[in-house]
């Protein structure tokens, strides 16, 4: 794209003190393909008009719900009006909101998870169906260069069969109950009424169970999982840990704390097969460790030699220069922009180089998350996610 070209995007959400808003303005403005043309940033009416003067929008395009923002944009000359909406809100109004702005005729990338349980994904699946629009999803860690080169080297047999996948990500910011504090990133995380059904689980379970199945290529047949509150008077669960099985006899363990005190974000992905495997963590992300049954281990950097293709379009400095988190939050960004611009109505393959994860991986997470509260709530020792297909999607829209 070209600076005459740029996508025009809005924003529901991520005002003034909000984390999340303003990583997306960072990531979607790192390759100079986006324009923020308008928003609605808070339901504080002078928090959403500073927010707006903050960022040097035209004060008539900060609006004071998402129907106004939709209907004066599509009021606006088409190549005036925004085109896609961000949705980084608290995670009860991501169906509602992605459902109307598709609706209306506008593209949308959302933050996870998509929607407050599964039902309300299939809706979303059937706007997009409906409207012809594209849908992403803010699934960031899929976004760096490394675990694209490990979905890539999975892939093509370098392992042998997949027996063992093992994904953990621990943080430690939620050990004190400091939802109950008043810290408002805590305190809607924590909230039934606006997190959905799980806490830790949908914060941070959901990107563990995204990655374990986007780079091994397997889906999760059925899971034996365990939720738990550590923190007394906490209404969500703070703990998981879940047993996977997945096609083709493979097996693994996901594991997701927001208590662990003392971790950061402790992302960390590890997968074998029958001949060696794969080690890669988010806080040392441009480092992939190769291990082998009959050989000396490697270490992959990178920008190094030996890159696959699609590992290396998503790289944009030389070897040693580190990148990180918002450049592969960018790299969805990038890909999302290029397929509208191109015109196309669905993400491209998994190992294209604009894929980013779209509505499929939204249905799988929100499938993991309801069969995960339902096995930890019932009797049975194994709960199905047979509820989503793995393969294809609910509708014919891909």
């Amino acid at each position: 794209m070209n600076a005459q070209s740029k996508v025009r995007y809005g924003m529901v959400g991520g005002g003034e003190g909000a984390f999340i808003g303003a990583v997306h303005r960072m990531a979607a403005a790192l390759d100079g393909e986006y324009e923020l043309v308008c928003g609605a940033f808070s339901s504080d009416a002078e928090r959403n008009q500073r927010s707006a003067d903050a960022l040097g929008l035209d004060p008539g395009r900060a609006y004071a719900t998402l129907g106004a923002l939709l209907a004066g944009e599509a009021a606006l000359p088409e190549d005036q009006r925004m085109e896609a909406l961000a949705i980084v809100t608290p995670n009860h109004l991501h169906a509602p909101m992605a459902i109307a702005a598709l609706d209306a005729g506008f593209h949308v990338m959302s933050e996870k998870p998509m929607a407050l349980n599964l039902a309300e994904a299939q809706a979303i699946d059937a706007a997009i169906a409906r409207s012809g629009k594209l849908y992403g999803l803010a699934f960031t860690y899929s976004g760096y260069p490394l675990i694209e080169e490990a979905r890539v080297r999975v892939a093509r047999g370098d392992f042998g069969a997949i027996r063992l996948v093992q994904v953990e990500y621990t943080q430690g910011w939620l050990s004190r109950p400091i939802d109950q504090g008043g810290n408002k990133q805590a305190e809607w995380r924590t909230d039934p009424a606006r997190a959905g059904l799980g806490g830790c689980l949908g914060d941070i379970g959901t990107h563990a169970f995204q990655l374990a199945e986007h780079v091994s290529g397997l889906a999760v047949e059925s899971l034996s999982a365990e939720l738990t509150t550590h923190v007394p008077g906490r209404r969500l669960d703070d703990d998981v840990a879940a047993l996977l099985r997945f096609e083709g006899e493979a097996r693994g363990v996901l594991k997701a704390s927001q208590v662990a005190a003392g971790d950061e974000n402790g992302l960390r992905l590890r997968i074998h097969g029958e001949e060696g495997g794969l080690d890669w963590s988010q806080m040392e992300p441009n480092t992939l460790t190769l291990r082998w049954l009959d050989r000396p281990t490697e270490v992959i950097r990178a920008g190094g030699p030996g890159l696959d293709p699609s590992a290396m379009a998503r790289l944009r400095i030389p070897a040693g220069h580190p990148e990180g988190y918002i450049e592969a939050f960018a790299n969805l960004y990038r890909s999302f922009g290029r397929v509208l611009r191109a015109g196309a109505a669905t993400p491209p393959p998994r190992g294209a180089a604009d894929w980013f994860p779209g509505i499929l991986d939204g249905l799988r997470t929100m499938a993991f998350v309801e069969a995960l509260i339902a096995n930890n709530a019932g009797a049975a020792k194994w709960t199905s996610l047979a509820d989503i297909p793995p393969k294809r999607r609910t509708t014919d829209h891909r």
